[in-house]
């Protein structure tokens, strides 16, 4: 019986895949960062209250904005670099210790506005001292090799570790946080436990993947800041484009309505995050095979991209179908304002599919002219299209804003993809 399953599913070569491995430990590392993050509420909410809860909150949110700089595109070319000189050890040698050079520079850079922020100018009163603890994230996300592990298309080691990292940060919220006037170790913990792991994975890279650590090359370092800038600016604008919602909102509602469309939001945002792991998955894959065959290259994304958009359909029927019992098991009550948001939004994750296929064409050939110009035209988009009808419709207008820049930036990608690069978008769309 096994052997006829075989012969009908080659599940074997199927997990063996490394692009489907690569999804699989993205997944892995992404949801167990979502369900970390929803048993260490509770956990921070009683030990040191809402209030504080909130300040914590705040200064997260601060740390994430910056790290964008500490990562500065990094994350979106360093794996292409490190998939096509995968068999080159001494060139690896280089560009590892370039680019951990580079981001730890960042990180101080940003470090230190911050300080000047808080001590010289009177910045963040309110939060300062906790945001000061939390810059120990900046360190902790310029040491993660998540993107040589992903050019190398070894993903399972970084996957356990961050899930490591992660237990470990909420044993320590159970052992040592007890009270409000500890809130500002929260941040500071998981940055100190992030950076711990995250440096013995450098270790192992030196140690067991014979990876040297040479001193920084400051004309080099210099050299892929210029040739990352634009991707910074995308990542930026990407990052303002779908985090943006929420705070438009807030200027044009009650704390009710912004209460039910945080909740919905926050369910969307996590299944949005699947075509961008897709395209995670398979950029190192995808950049060797358009560097040696494109013909082999385009067949590779049809494929994924038709199986990418079955699935970002279920995912969308799914959620719309049981948004109801999504709402009352994360609310414990029926919110049907909550539920209309969310079947509203239901639908962005596979809009976002739409765009995957021009995205890792853009990245491939490292179109980041064009990149950069869709993230901002998106950008622009957004922010004027959800904030005009925010203001006449509310949180409904809010979600069709948001529906529409999902078209609206797939159609862009098109265009910029058919005036500038027309062999490309005949070789993937003929």
């Amino acid at each position: 019986m096994l052997e006829k399953l075989n012969l009908l599913i080659p599940l074997g070569n199927f997990i063996r895949n490394k692009s489907i491995q690569n999804f699989l430990f993205l997944s892995f590392i992404q949801s167990s960062n979502v369900l970390i993050s929803i048993i260490s509420m509770p956990l921070l909410i009683q030990s040191i209250g809402v209030d504080q809860f909130g300040l914590v909150n705040l200064a997260l949110s601060v740390i994430v904005l910056l790290n964008i700089l500490v990562v500065f595109g990094y994350n979106l070319a360093a794996p292409r670099e490190v998939a096509l000189n995968s068999e080159d050890k001494t060139a690896l040698s280089h560009i590892v210790s370039n680019v951990f050079s580079a981001k730890f520079l960042l990180a101080s850079m940003a470090s230190l506005v911050i300080l000047i922020g808080v001590f010289g100018l009177g910045l963040f009163s309110e939060y300062g001292t906790i945001l000061v603890f939390s810059l120990l994230l900046l360190f902790s996300e310029a040491a993660l090799p998540l993107w040589f592990f992903q050019g190398m298309e070894k993903m399972k080691l970084v996957s356990v570790a961050n899930v490591f990292s992660k237990l470990l940060f909420l044993m320590g919220i159970v052992l040592f946080i007890h009270d409000p006037e500890q809130s500002k170790w929260v941040n500071f913990m998981m940055g100190f436990l992030g950076l711990g792991v995250n440096l013995l994975l450098l270790g192992y890279i030196h140690s067991f993947l014979g990876i040297k650590f040479f001193r920084p090359e400051f004309a080099a370092i210099w050299k892929s800041l210029k040739d990352n800038v634009l991707l910074f600016f995308s990542s930026l604008a990407s990052h303002l484009s779908i985090n943006g919602g929420l705070i438009i909102l807030s200027f044009f509602s009650t704390a009710a309505t912004l209460g039910m469309y945080s909740l919905a939001e926050r369910v969307v945002m996590v299944l949005r995050l699947f075509p961008a792991m897709v395209v995670q998955a398979i950029f190192p894959n995808a950049s060797k095979l358009y560097k040696e065959d494109e013909r082999k290259f385009f067949l590779f994304l049809r494929g994924v991209y038709l199986r990418v958009l079955l699935s970002g359909a279920l995912i969308a029927g799914g959620t719309y179908l049981a948004a109801p019992f999504i709402i009352s098991v994360l609310s414990k009550s029926e919110l049907q304002e909550s539920v209309t948001y969310l079947q509203m939004l239901s639908a962005v994750p596979f809009l976002a599919c739409l765009n995957i296929g021009n995205v890792t064409i853009m990245l491939v050939s490292d179109l980041k002219e064009l990149l950069f110009k869709a993230s901002w035209m998106m950008c622009v988009y957004m922010l004027g299209v959800t904030a005009l009808l925010t203001s006449l419709m509310g949180g409904i207008g809010l979600c069709i804003g948001i529906i529409s820049t999902e078209i609206v930036v797939f159609l862009i990608c098109l265009v910029l993809l058919y005036r500038y690069k027309r062999s490309l978008f005949h070789g993937f769309y003929s």
